[in-house]
């Protein structure tokens, strides 16, 4: 899915590319012009047009994660982003490398999850090694960082938390405290390590977990999340309802990109 959504912005881009008219009139510049006319170096953000095209090139990158591009990689993505652009002569046909894009992000993609998989074994290795941590049979590394004094959930509750996750580069990918909101879900819909570290919780209480990636996203990953990664969550245990229970609110909010929206899909 993220390599298909991918290709599709930059088909989208080069068509656009392609397709859209030149403006020639007195009241408009064609991009060529509007480059010419640009100061050198960065250009300001000076306006929301400005801020809208910079969120333009986010959004672009966002999407294009996938292929772990270097610098010099973005210097040739720039070049044929650009040829596009002004309607210069391509300096390849893309009727013949447009399909290879796909095979190039799978390699890039693949290579890229074994590097972290190889980070992520050392990083767990070494998180099972700090004090007071705890490594359980399934490779989770759980450590109390402050005791609850409250009841423990069983894997069928509904949990309340917040919560904050990294990667092991210290990365953050989603936090319930940016939001101020906790959430709460069905500890049984989590990824395997929320579903086993936070039983060993007490409401109240404060845990981290280190979670492998065969416990997380494994090989595939998520957005902001790459394939193979261990991901380090702190978590604190606000409340626990017992399955059955009747909800003290149907409103429940489920985070953005953390496990809970990684349910079991």
């Amino acid at each position: 899915m993220r390599i298909a959504k991918m290709i599709a912005v930059l088909a989208v881009l080069a068509l656009a590319s392609c397709n859209a008219p030149r403006p020639t009139g007195s009241g408009d510049q064609t991009a060529e012009q509007r480059g010419q006319a640009a100061a050198p170096g960065q250009p300001g953000l000076d306006s929301d047009e400005a801020k809208t095209l910079y969120a333009l090139g986010l959004d672009i990158a966002s999407n294009v994660e996938v292929f772990a591009l270097s610098a010099a990689d973005v210097e040739l993505v720039k070049q044929g982003l650009t040829d596009g652009v002004t309607g210069a002569t391509p300096k390849v046909e893309l009727s013949s490398y447009g399909p290879k894009i796909g095979d190039l992000a799978r390699s890039r993609a693949e290579a890229r999850a074994k590097d972290e998989a190889a980070r992520s074994k050392e990083f767990v290795a070494q998180a099972a090694q700090e004090p007071g941590a705890v490594k359980t049979e399934s490779g989770l590394v759980y450590r109390e960082l402050a005791a609850g004094n409250g009841e423990s959930p069983a894997a069928q509750d509904t949990v309340k938390v917040h919560y904050r996750g990294t990667l092991v580069n210290g990365k953050e990918f989603d936090s319930s405290y940016k939001r101020n909101e906790p959430t709460e879900f069905p500890l049984n819909g989590v990824i395997p390590c929320w579903t086993e570290g936070i039983q060993q919780m007490k409401v109240g209480g404060k845990g981290k977990l280190v979670c492998p990636p065969e416990l997380a996203y494994g090989e595939s990953g998520r957005p902001g999340i790459p394939g193979g990664a261990a991901l380090i969550f702190e978590v604190e245990l606000l409340g626990v309802q017992k399955a059955g229970a009747p909800a003290a609110d149907d409103a429940a909010q489920q985070p953005a990109a953390a496990p809970p929206a990684g349910q079991a899909q």
